[in-house]
C-alpha cells in the first residue's frame, strides 16, 4: 500500500538546483538587448532638488539615458519633494552595469532643505493614534493595577531592524506591443503587478510578473518599492528591457524595515500568581507620507487570562522611509514586552515562570469571546521543559556558573494568528499519469514549492514523485500574499480542495464510462492509490482514463476560502521557548548556548521543513536579541551601518544548538488540511527568552533590544 507524502520528512524538490546554481533568480534571466539601471539616491530626509545635472553621466561612455522626471508615476510617497533619504531622484541606464554605475556617480545635485526630524524620540514631535489601531479595554485595568499586591511596570525599548536576505531586490522589466514582463524578487506576483500597474497608469492585464525562486525575504518583498516601478519606468523610455539591482547600502534606503519602539507594560497580580491587571502602551516610528501599523498589540490583549486589560498604540511620524513588515511583525516585539514583564512578575512572586503562564491560562479568547479552535500550549509547555531540561533550572539568579561564565536558563511563551486568505488553484493530469498544480503563489525559502505538493499528491491519490507544484508567476489562479505565515493554509487549502475536485471528476468519468472495469460502481466507494482507481477488485487508471477519453488532459480550477470561520472560532498558533545562555561578567559578552522550542501549528505538512522553518526562527530570534539595531546619523538621515560589515546578523559560530519539536495536533476547524501557519511564530519569543535566561544568569532586567555587551558591564 502507498504511503502518504503528507507528513514524510522529504527534502526540497528544488534543492538540486538551488544547491547546483541552475536554479534561475530574477537578476539572472538572460534577456536579449538588456540594459543596466543605477538609482541615483537623494542626500537629504526632507527638502526639493532645485537643480540636477546629467551631463557628466550622459558623456560617459556606454551610458544611454538619465532620467529624472518621475512626475508621471504614482508612487507611494510623493515625486515632487524629498521624503526621505536615499529617495530616488534619477535613474541611469547604460550599455553595462560598470557604465550604469559609474554614470550614476556622475550626477550632480543640489538642494532646497527643510529641516527634517529623524529621531523619533525628538520630544517636539507629537504622536498619533493610528485609525486601524483604536485604544482597547476591557474591565478597569488602572483601577486593578492600583490596587493589584504586586507590580511590575517596565519601560522597554527595540532599535530598528532591516531585512538582510542574500538576494538583493532585482528587477528586469520588458515591454513587447505594449505589455509589460517583470523579473522580479517579490513575495507577492500579483501585488507587484497591481501596483505597477497602478503606478504607471496601465491596465494590471498588461503585467505579467515571474518570481519563481526568491533567495530569500523575510518581508522585504511584500510591498512594491520603487526600484521595481523605475525598471519598467526605464525600459518604457529606452524601448529595451531594463535591469536594476539594488547594492546592499541601497537596500537599506531603498525598502522598508522593521520600525523602532518604545514600549510600557505593567502587570498587576495577587500573591497567589493570578495576573488582574495589564496595561500596555506602545510607541514607533513611522514616515510622514504613509501610516504603518502592525499587531504589536494582539498578544497582551489576548494571550492570557487578564480580566482587566488595556492597550494603547501610538505612531511618530517622522522624515523616514515607511517601515514595512518583518518576520513576526509587530507580534515579535510586543511579545518581548509581555514575557519580559512576565518573567520578572514570576521573579517577584518567586514562582517558576512556566507554573505564573499555566496559572493564568484563559478557558477562551478573551478579546474576541470565541472559543479557541485549538491550544495546546499546556503540552508545549510540557514537551518543551521536559526535553530542555528546564528542572535543572536555577531561580536564583546569578547561582550557576560554568569556570568564570554565568550560565541562565529563560523561557517565553509564542503566539501567531492563524491567517487564512482566499485562494486558488489549477489541477492538471497528463496522459503520462502525473499531474501538476499552479497557483501565484512564492517561495522564499519555507519549501513551498515541496509542502503543496505533498498535499496535492495525497489528494490525488498519486506518488509525490508523481506531481509537481508550478508557482511563481502571476498569470496563474489567485494567491495572497507569501507572508503572514498564511501560505501553506491558504494556498494549501485551495490546492487540496481543487485536487480532490479532480480526483472527483476522474471517478465520475469512469463509473459512467460503459468501457471502463468501475461503470456503474458507486462514487464513494472508489479509492485512488497510485493513480489507480479501485473498488472491489476493480481497477481502473488516470492514463487509461484519459486515453478513452480522446484527451491528453485534464484539469480543473478551484478555489477557497476561510469563510467566516473567524466569526466562529479563535485560531492561533502555540508555542513555548527555552533558552539557555552564557555570559561573561567581565567582557560583557551573552553567548546562546541552546535553544528549544515545542510548537502547536496544527498538522505538520512536512517535518524536516517544518524543523528548519524553526531554526530558521530562532536565528533571527538570536540577532533581535542580541545583534541587531540600525544606526540613523539624525543630521541628514543617512543610515550608518547599511552593510553586513557593520550591521550585525548571526552566523554559524552563533547558533550551535537549536531544536524544536512539534506537538501532534490538527485545527480542522481552520481549514481542511488542518495546518496553522508556522513561518511567523517560530521567532516570535526567541528575544524575551534570551533576555530572560540572561536575568536568570546575572540578575540584570535588561529591556533594551538589542542587548549590547555595555548593558552588563
Amino acid at each position: 500500500m502507498a504511503t502518504t507524502a503528507v507528513g514524510q520528512p522529504l527534502s526540497r524538490v528544488d534543492a538540486r538546483r538551488k544547491v547546483t546554481g541552475t536554479a534561475t533568480y530574477s537578476a539572472e534571466h538572460r534577456i536579449e538587448g538588456l540594459l543596466y539601471g543605477v538609482i541615483v539616491n537623494g542626500t537629504v530626509a526632507r527638502g526639493t532638488v532645485s537643480r540636477i545635472s546629467v551631463d557628466a553621466a550622459l558623456g560617459h561612455p556606454g551610458v544611454l539615458r538619465v532620467l529624472t522626471d518621475f512626475g508621471k508615476l504614482q508612487l507611494a510617497h510623493p515625486v515632487d519633494r524629498l521624503a526621505f533619504y536615499g529617495q530616488p531622484i534619477a535613474v541611469v541606464v547604460a550599455e553595462s552595469l560598470e557604465a550604469a554605475t559609474h554614470g550614476a556617480s556622475l550626477v550632480e545635485a543640489t538642494y532646497e532643505r527643510q529641516d527634517a526630524v529623524t529621531d523619533f524620540d525628538d520630544p517636539d514631535i507629537p504622536s498619533q493614534t493610528p485609525e486601524d489601531e483604536p485604544d482597547y479595554s476591557r474591565g478597569d485595568p488602572a483601577g486593578a493595577l492600583a490596587s493589584a499586591q504586586v507590580k511590575v511596570d517596565l519601560e522597554l525599548t527595540s532599535a530598528r531592524e532591516n531585512h538582510n536576505p542574500i538576494e538583493l531586490p532585482s528587477t528586469i522589466a520588458r515591454w513587447q506591443d505594449g505589455r509589460l514582463t517583470l523579473w522580479d524578487k517579490t513575495q507577492w506576483s500579483q501585488g507587484a503587478a497591481r501596483t505597477v500597474a497602478g503606478a504607471l497608469g496601465i491596465a494590471v492585464t498588461d503585467v505579467r510578473v515571474h518570481n519563481e525562486f526568491l533567495g530569500g525575504g523575510f518581508g522585504s518583498g511584500i510591498q512594491t518599492y520603487d526600484h521595481v516601478v523605475l525598471a519598467a519606468f526605464a525600459a518604457r523610455e529606452v524601448n529595451r528591457p531594463v535591469k536594476v539591482v539594488l547594492t546592499r547600502r541601497q537596500f537599506y534606503y531603498g525598502t522598508g524595515f522593521r520600525p523602532a519602539s518604545r514600549h510600557r507594560m505593567a502587570l498587576g497580580s495577587t500573591e497567589a500568581g493570578r495576573v488582574s491587571a495589564l496595561v500596555y502602551e506602545v510607541r514607533i516610528e513611522n514616515a510622514r507620507y504613509r501610516t504603518y501599523t502592525d499587531g504589536l498589540t494582539d498578544l497582551p490583549k489576548f494571550l492570557y487570562g487578564v480580566p482587566n486589560t488595556s492597550t494603547a498604540y501610538r505612531i511618530t511620524p517622522i522624515d523616514v522611509h515607511s517601515p514595512a513588515s518583518m518576520r513576526g511583525p509587530g507580534v515579535v516585539l510586543g511579545n518581548f514586552a509581555l514575557e519580559t514583564a512576565m518573567d520578572q512578575l514570576a521573579h517577584e512572586l518567586s514562582v517558576d515562570p512556566v507554573e505564573l503562564r499555566l496559572r493564568n491560562e484563559p478557558t477562551q479568547d478573551e478579546v474576541s469571546q470565541l472559543p479557541f479552535s485549538t491550544r495546546k500550549l499546556r503540552e508545549c509547555y510540557e514537551t518543551g521543559a521536559r526535553r530542555f531540561g528546564w528542572s535543572r533550572r536555577r531561580a536564583k539568579p546569578g547561582s550557576r556558573t560554568d569556570g568564570d561564565l554565568l550560565i541562565g536558563m529563560g523561557m517565553a511563551t509564542a503566539s501567531y494568528h492563524n491567517n487564512r486568505r482566499d485562494s486558488s488553484a489549477r489541477a492538471r493530469i497528463h496522459a503520462d499519469g502525473t499531474a501538476e498544480v499552479f497557483a501565484a503563489s512564492a517561495d522564499m525559502g519555507p519549501g513551498t514549492t515541496t509542502s503543496v505538493m505533498q498535499v496535492a499528491a495525497d489528494a490525488l491519490g498519486l506518488p509525490a514523485s508523481a506531481v509537481t507544484f508550478r508557482l511563481g508567476d502571476s498569470s496563474y489562479p489567485t494567491a495572497p500574499l507569501h507572508a503572514a505565515a498564511c501560505t501553506m493554509a491558504s494556498v494549501g487549502s485551495a490546492a487540496h480542495t481543487t485536487c480532490n475536485a479532480l480526483k472527483a471528476e476522474f471517478i465520475r468519468r469512469a463509473v459512467a464510462d460503459p468501457d471502463s472495469p468501475l461503470h456503474g460502481a458507486n462514487p464513494a466507494d472508489v479509492q485512488v492509490r497510485d493513480g489507480q482507481l479501485e473498488t472491489s477488485g476493480a481497477r481502473d487508471t488516470y492514463r487509461d482514463i484519459l486515453r478513452r477519453a480522446g484527451l491528453p488532459s485534464l484539469d480543473i480550477t478551484g478555489n477557497w476560502g476561510p469563510g467566516d470561520a473567524d466569526s466562529r472560532i479563535s485560531t492561533y498558533g502555540y508555542g513555548a521557548v527555552f533558552a539557555e545562555v552564557s555570559v561573561d561578567p567581565l567582557l560583557g559578552l551573552v553567548r546562546v548556548r541552546r535553544i528549544f522550542a515545542a510548537y502547536d501549528v496544527g498538522r505538520v505538512i512536512s517535518p524536516k521543513l517544518a524543523h528548519s522553518q524553526a531554526i530558521g526562527g530562532m536565528v533571527g530570534g538570536i540577532g533581535m536579541a542580541l545583534l541587531e539595531g540600525t544606526v540613523t546619523d539624525h543630521r541628514d538621515g543617512r543610515i550608518v551601518n547599511a552593510s553586513l560589515a557593520d550591521y550585525l546578523v548571526p552566523v554559524n559560530a552563533d547558533v550551535l544548538d537549536l531544536d524544536a519539536a512539534f506537538i501532534n495536533t490538527e485545527d480542522p476547524q481552520a481549514d481542511p488540511i488542518g495546518v496553522k501557519g508556522l513561518g511567523e511564530i517560530t521567532i516570535v519569543g526567541v528575544a524575551p527568552a534570551i533576555g530572560n535566561a540572561v536575568f536568570n544568569a546575572t540578575g540584570k532586567r535588561l529591556t533594551d533590544l538589542p542587548i549590547r555587551p555595555e548593558a552588563l558591564l
